[in-house]
């Protein structure tokens, strides 16, 4: 998986710029303001507080973000997929349940926790919080 992919001691997700690049701490699961430590306590439990800068991650709420993106990418990689399969192949319908209903499931679980890493450093490099209304 993408996540899984350790940083050695000393190293980060930060850029040139001292600024950690949420995209690359969201891929690999890091931390979204040290870019080092792990954000996810579980497969997709994020932790509270982060174990290597303190910074606090309770606030962090992905929400359906990642599975919207990941419904249209696997939708449309397993859904072609099968089309051009059944159509150059014509198999019985079972060798189409066979190849991609696990398919699209392991497409899927495989994007959930990278998508929700970046979605979850997205949101803390551009300061997201909920809509407030002035009264």
């Amino acid at each position: 998986m993408w996540c899984s992919k350790v940083i050695p001691p000393g190293e980060t997700a930060v850029g040139d710029r001292g600024v950690v690049n949420p995209f690359v701490a969201g891929l690999l699961c890091r931390c979204p303001h040290c870019g080092a430590s792990p954000l996810f306590s579980g497969f997709l439990t994020v932790r509270s507080v982060c174990i290597g800068c303190g910074f606090d991650l309770s606030k962090a709420d992905a929400g359906d973000g990642p599975a919207v993106f990941i419904i249209l990418i696997a939708g449309f990689l397993c859904a072609f997929g099968a089309l051009v399969f059944d159509l150059s192949l014509h198999p019985p319908i079972w060798v189409d349940f066979a190849v991609w209903l696990p398919l699209s499931a392991f497409v899927s679980i495989g994007l959930i926790r990278p998508f929700k890493g970046v979605m979850i450093a997205l949101q803390f490099h551009n300061k997201a919080s909920e809509a407030r209304r002035d009264v």
